[in-house]
Protein backbone atom coordinates (compact mmCIF):
# COMPACT_ATOMS: atom_id res chain seq x y z
CA UNK A 1 0.00 0.00 0.00
CA UNK A 2 1.25 3.42 -0.80
CA UNK A 3 1.55 5.21 2.46
CA UNK A 4 1.63 8.66 0.39
CA UNK A 5 -1.98 8.10 -1.14
CA UNK A 6 -3.01 6.07 2.01
CA UNK A 7 -2.21 9.74 3.78
CA UNK A 8 -3.94 11.79 1.29
CA UNK A 9 -7.26 9.62 1.69
CA UNK A 10 -7.49 9.53 5.40
CA UNK A 11 -6.58 13.37 4.93
CA UNK A 12 -9.71 13.64 3.01
CA UNK A 13 -11.80 11.77 4.94
CA UNK A 14 -10.58 13.37 8.09
CA UNK A 15 -11.85 16.82 6.47
CA UNK A 16 -15.22 15.31 5.11
CA UNK A 17 -15.70 14.05 8.83
CA UNK A 18 -14.84 17.89 10.31
CA UNK A 19 -16.92 19.71 7.73
CA UNK A 20 -20.03 17.26 8.69
CA UNK A 21 -19.39 18.01 12.70
CA UNK A 22 -19.41 21.70 11.50
CA UNK A 23 -22.54 21.54 9.60
CA UNK A 24 -24.16 20.00 12.91
CA UNK A 25 -22.81 22.51 15.48
CA UNK A 26 -24.34 25.39 12.89
CA UNK A 27 -27.58 23.79 12.73
CA UNK A 28 -27.48 23.21 16.10
CA UNK A 29 -26.60 26.94 17.08
CA UNK A 30 -29.39 28.31 14.43
CA UNK A 31 -32.20 26.02 15.75
CA UNK A 32 -31.02 27.96 19.27
CA UNK A 33 -31.26 31.22 18.49
CA UNK A 34 -34.36 30.58 16.49
CA UNK A 35 -36.05 29.28 19.31
CA UNK A 36 -34.39 31.66 22.16
CA UNK A 37 -37.21 32.83 24.71
CA UNK A 38 -36.49 35.72 27.05
CA UNK A 39 -36.60 35.02 30.98
CA UNK A 40 -38.41 37.98 31.30
CA UNK A 41 -42.19 38.46 30.05
CA UNK A 42 -41.70 42.18 29.66
CA UNK A 43 -38.88 42.12 27.19
CA UNK A 44 -39.54 39.76 24.16
CA UNK A 45 -36.11 40.90 22.05
CA UNK A 46 -33.51 41.52 24.22
CA UNK A 47 -31.25 44.33 23.13
CA UNK A 48 -27.63 43.62 22.73
CA UNK A 49 -25.51 47.17 21.98
CA UNK A 50 -22.49 47.25 20.21
CA UNK A 51 -19.76 49.58 21.26
CA UNK A 52 -16.53 50.63 19.19
CA UNK A 53 -14.02 52.59 17.51
CA UNK A 54 -14.71 53.44 13.87
CA UNK A 55 -14.03 50.59 11.29
CA UNK A 56 -14.11 48.32 14.21
CA UNK A 57 -16.47 46.23 12.49
CA UNK A 58 -20.10 46.97 14.41
CA UNK A 59 -22.16 47.36 11.23
CA UNK A 60 -20.55 44.57 9.59
CA UNK A 61 -21.15 42.41 12.35
CA UNK A 62 -25.33 43.09 12.40
CA UNK A 63 -24.77 42.60 8.00
CA UNK A 64 -22.84 39.22 9.04
CA UNK A 65 -25.26 38.00 11.56
CA UNK A 66 -28.32 39.38 9.05
CA UNK A 67 -25.90 36.89 5.93
CA UNK A 68 -25.99 33.60 8.21
CA UNK A 69 -29.78 33.76 8.79
CA UNK A 70 -30.66 34.79 5.03
CA UNK A 71 -28.51 32.35 3.71
CA UNK A 72 -26.36 34.49 1.42
CA UNK A 73 -24.21 37.82 2.37
CA UNK A 74 -26.13 40.89 2.28
CA UNK A 75 -25.26 44.67 3.29
CA UNK A 76 -28.25 46.19 5.66
CA UNK A 77 -26.29 48.41 7.62
CA UNK A 78 -23.71 50.89 6.16
CA UNK A 79 -20.42 49.48 6.70
CA UNK A 80 -16.90 51.26 5.09
CA UNK A 81 -12.98 52.68 5.73
CA UNK A 82 -13.97 56.40 6.87
CA UNK A 83 -12.29 58.34 8.86
CA UNK A 84 -15.39 59.35 11.09
CA UNK A 85 -18.01 57.11 11.88
CA UNK A 86 -20.29 55.84 8.98
CA UNK A 87 -23.01 55.15 11.90
CA UNK A 88 -24.33 58.96 13.17
CA UNK A 89 -27.74 58.10 14.48
CA UNK A 90 -28.66 55.25 17.13
CA UNK A 91 -30.07 52.38 15.07
CA UNK A 92 -31.58 49.01 16.34
CA UNK A 93 -31.31 46.05 13.49
CA UNK A 94 -34.08 43.39 13.86
CA UNK A 95 -32.85 40.19 11.96
CA UNK A 96 -34.97 37.83 10.07
CA UNK A 97 -35.24 34.10 9.69
CA UNK A 98 -34.88 34.07 6.06
CA UNK A 99 -36.26 35.87 3.10
CA UNK A 100 -39.56 37.27 4.27
CA UNK A 101 -39.21 34.75 7.27
CA UNK A 102 -40.53 35.93 10.82
CA UNK A 103 -38.63 38.46 13.07
CA UNK A 104 -35.83 36.31 15.31
CA UNK A 105 -36.30 37.10 18.99
CA UNK A 106 -33.60 39.84 19.60
CA UNK A 107 -32.26 43.16 18.27
CA UNK A 108 -29.03 43.98 17.56
CA UNK A 109 -28.10 47.87 18.71
CA UNK A 110 -25.95 50.53 16.51
CA UNK A 111 -24.24 53.80 17.64
CA UNK A 112 -21.77 56.15 16.43
CA UNK A 113 -18.15 55.30 16.73
CA UNK A 114 -15.78 55.85 19.67
CA UNK A 115 -13.59 57.56 18.23
CA UNK A 116 -9.91 58.03 19.65
CA UNK A 117 -7.97 60.78 18.49
CA UNK A 118 -10.05 63.55 20.54
CA UNK A 119 -12.65 63.68 23.18
CA UNK A 120 -14.82 66.05 21.01
CA UNK A 121 -15.20 63.62 18.47
CA UNK A 122 -17.45 60.41 18.65
CA UNK A 123 -20.30 59.87 20.55
CA UNK A 124 -20.10 61.09 23.61
CA UNK A 125 -20.09 58.15 27.00
CA UNK A 126 -22.82 60.13 28.62
CA UNK A 127 -25.13 59.09 25.26
CA UNK A 128 -23.83 55.58 25.65
CA UNK A 129 -25.44 55.19 29.22
CA UNK A 130 -28.38 57.17 28.06
CA UNK A 131 -28.73 54.38 25.45
CA UNK A 132 -27.89 51.85 27.73
CA UNK A 133 -31.04 53.18 29.78
CA UNK A 134 -33.22 53.33 27.33
CA UNK A 135 -33.36 57.21 27.15
CA UNK A 136 -32.86 57.61 23.53
CA UNK A 137 -35.42 56.56 20.46
CA UNK A 138 -34.67 54.62 17.32
CA UNK A 139 -33.21 56.55 14.83
CA UNK A 140 -32.10 59.59 17.02
CA UNK A 141 -29.30 61.65 15.36
CA UNK A 142 -26.09 61.95 17.94
CA UNK A 143 -24.29 65.50 18.14
CA UNK A 144 -20.19 65.13 18.62
CA UNK A 145 -20.41 68.42 20.35
CA UNK A 146 -23.71 67.85 22.61
CA UNK A 147 -25.11 64.87 24.54
CA UNK A 148 -28.61 64.32 24.64
CA UNK A 149 -30.29 66.07 27.71
CA UNK A 150 -34.04 65.32 29.20
CA UNK A 151 -34.96 68.53 27.87
CA UNK A 152 -34.24 67.21 24.13
CA UNK A 153 -38.18 66.60 23.02
CA UNK A 154 -37.05 62.62 21.74
CA UNK A 155 -35.45 62.14 25.38
CA UNK A 156 -37.95 58.85 26.94
CA UNK A 157 -38.06 60.13 30.51
CA UNK A 158 -39.76 57.13 31.69
CA UNK A 159 -38.51 53.76 30.04
CA UNK A 160 -39.58 50.21 29.91
CA UNK A 161 -37.40 47.54 30.52
CA UNK A 162 -37.86 46.68 26.97
CA UNK A 163 -36.65 49.85 25.93
CA UNK A 164 -33.12 49.09 28.10
CA UNK A 165 -29.91 47.68 26.81
CA UNK A 166 -29.17 44.36 28.14
CA UNK A 167 -26.02 43.29 27.15
CA UNK A 168 -23.17 45.82 26.05
CA UNK A 169 -20.50 44.53 23.13
CA UNK A 170 -17.43 45.97 22.75
CA UNK A 171 -16.35 45.66 19.31
CA UNK A 172 -11.93 45.75 18.50
CA UNK A 173 -10.45 45.29 15.72
CA UNK A 174 -7.42 42.18 15.87
CA UNK A 175 -4.94 43.86 14.14
CA UNK A 176 -5.05 47.16 16.31
CA UNK A 177 -5.38 45.69 19.56
CA UNK A 178 -1.94 46.53 21.08
CA UNK A 179 -2.67 50.02 19.22
CA UNK A 180 -5.96 51.28 21.08
CA UNK A 181 -5.36 55.48 21.75
CA UNK A 182 -5.62 56.54 25.66
CA UNK A 183 -8.53 58.91 25.24
CA UNK A 184 -10.22 55.49 23.58
CA UNK A 185 -9.52 53.43 26.37
CA UNK A 186 -10.36 55.96 29.07
CA UNK A 187 -14.01 56.19 27.18
CA UNK A 188 -14.54 52.33 26.83
CA UNK A 189 -13.64 52.17 31.15
CA UNK A 190 -15.87 54.96 32.10
CA UNK A 191 -18.69 53.11 29.85
CA UNK A 192 -17.22 49.74 31.66
CA UNK A 193 -17.51 51.41 35.02
CA UNK A 194 -20.76 52.43 34.57
CA UNK A 195 -21.93 49.72 33.08
CA UNK A 196 -20.66 47.32 35.74
CA UNK A 197 -22.47 49.73 38.46
CA UNK A 198 -25.83 49.09 36.15
CA UNK A 199 -24.69 45.39 36.51
CA UNK A 200 -25.25 44.79 32.60
CA UNK A 201 -22.93 41.86 31.16
CA UNK A 202 -20.32 43.11 28.98
CA UNK A 203 -18.50 41.51 26.35
CA UNK A 204 -16.19 41.71 23.65
CA UNK A 205 -15.98 41.13 20.48
CA UNK A 206 -12.89 41.01 17.97
CA UNK A 207 -13.20 41.39 14.71
CA UNK A 208 -11.20 41.02 11.08
CA UNK A 209 -8.96 38.06 12.69
CA UNK A 210 -7.94 37.17 9.45
CA UNK A 211 -6.47 40.14 8.49
CA UNK A 212 -4.41 39.90 11.91
CA UNK A 213 -2.73 36.63 11.36
CA UNK A 214 -2.26 34.91 7.50
CA UNK A 215 -2.52 31.17 9.33
CA UNK A 216 -6.22 31.98 9.99
CA UNK A 217 -7.04 33.81 6.52
CA UNK A 218 -5.67 30.45 4.96
CA UNK A 219 -7.74 28.26 7.18
CA UNK A 220 -10.16 29.43 10.17
CA UNK A 221 -10.86 26.24 11.38
CA UNK A 222 -7.46 27.94 13.19
CA UNK A 223 -8.80 30.41 15.61
CA UNK A 224 -8.28 28.54 18.91
CA UNK A 225 -5.03 27.07 17.75
CA UNK A 226 -3.12 30.15 16.93
CA UNK A 227 -0.94 30.78 19.34
CA UNK A 228 -0.90 34.44 17.77
CA UNK A 229 -4.19 35.16 18.65
CA UNK A 230 -4.60 33.74 21.90
CA UNK A 231 -2.10 35.81 22.88
CA UNK A 232 -3.90 38.86 21.40
CA UNK A 233 -7.06 37.68 23.44
CA UNK A 234 -5.08 37.70 26.63
CA UNK A 235 -3.40 41.10 25.95
CA UNK A 236 -6.77 42.79 25.03
CA UNK A 237 -8.25 41.10 28.06
CA UNK A 238 -5.70 42.81 30.52
CA UNK A 239 -5.50 46.16 28.76
CA UNK A 240 -9.83 46.42 28.98
CA UNK A 241 -10.24 44.48 32.43
CA UNK A 242 -12.14 41.56 30.98
CA UNK A 243 -11.70 38.03 31.47
CA UNK A 244 -10.54 36.41 28.46
CA UNK A 245 -14.05 33.73 28.30
CA UNK A 246 -15.81 36.80 27.94
CA UNK A 247 -13.96 37.54 24.33
CA UNK A 248 -15.48 36.01 20.98
CA UNK A 249 -13.61 36.08 17.75
CA UNK A 250 -15.35 36.47 14.35
CA UNK A 251 -14.77 36.91 10.60
CA UNK A 252 -17.47 39.67 9.51
CA UNK A 253 -18.41 38.89 5.54
CA UNK A 254 -16.71 42.09 3.82
CA UNK A 255 -15.34 40.75 0.43
CA UNK A 256 -16.96 37.89 -0.09
CA UNK A 257 -20.02 37.30 -1.82
CA UNK A 258 -20.94 33.36 -0.70
CA UNK A 259 -21.48 32.79 3.14
CA UNK A 260 -18.91 30.71 5.14
CA UNK A 261 -19.91 27.35 7.39
CA UNK A 262 -16.54 28.29 9.31
CA UNK A 263 -17.63 32.01 9.78
CA UNK A 264 -21.25 31.05 10.45
CA UNK A 265 -20.38 29.29 13.53
CA UNK A 266 -17.80 31.80 15.15
CA UNK A 267 -20.51 34.47 13.84
CA UNK A 268 -23.23 32.26 15.78
CA UNK A 269 -21.08 31.29 18.40
CA UNK A 270 -20.86 35.34 19.43
CA UNK A 271 -24.28 35.58 19.91
CA UNK A 272 -25.02 33.01 21.44
CA UNK A 273 -23.05 34.32 24.09
CA UNK A 274 -24.35 37.69 23.99
CA UNK A 275 -27.90 36.28 24.17
CA UNK A 276 -26.38 33.75 27.47
CA UNK A 277 -25.29 37.09 28.36
CA UNK A 278 -28.81 39.17 28.54
CA UNK A 279 -29.65 35.93 30.14
CA UNK A 280 -27.97 36.60 33.24
CA UNK A 281 -28.93 40.59 32.78
CA UNK A 282 -32.61 39.26 33.39
CA UNK A 283 -31.76 36.51 35.84
CA UNK A 284 -29.94 40.10 38.15
CA UNK A 285 -33.31 42.01 37.54
CA UNK A 286 -35.32 38.83 39.06
CA UNK A 287 -33.07 38.73 42.00
CA UNK A 288 -33.27 42.09 43.04
CA UNK A 289 -37.06 41.70 42.43
CA UNK A 290 -37.23 38.78 45.12
CA UNK A 291 -35.12 40.42 47.25
CA UNK A 292 -36.87 44.15 47.06
CA UNK A 293 -40.16 42.05 48.52
CA UNK A 294 -38.63 39.48 50.71
CA UNK A 295 -37.22 43.12 52.63
CA UNK A 296 -40.62 44.80 51.98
Amino acid sequence: VNKWAFSSELQTTLSVFYYFVMYRIRNELLEEIRNYESLTESVEEPRILLVGQITAGKSSFFNSVNSVFRGYVMLQAASGLADTSISKKYQTYPVYDGKGGRKLPFILCDTMGLEGDSSEKGIHVEDIISVINGHVPDMYEFNPKAQITSNDKRYREKPRLADKVHCVVFVAEANTITLLRQNLLKKFKLIRAEVNNMRIPLLVLVTKIDEACLEIKKDLTKVYRSRYLYEKVTQLGQILGVPVSCISLVKNYSIETEINLHADVLLLKALQQMLRAADACFDDIKQKGLAQRRSS
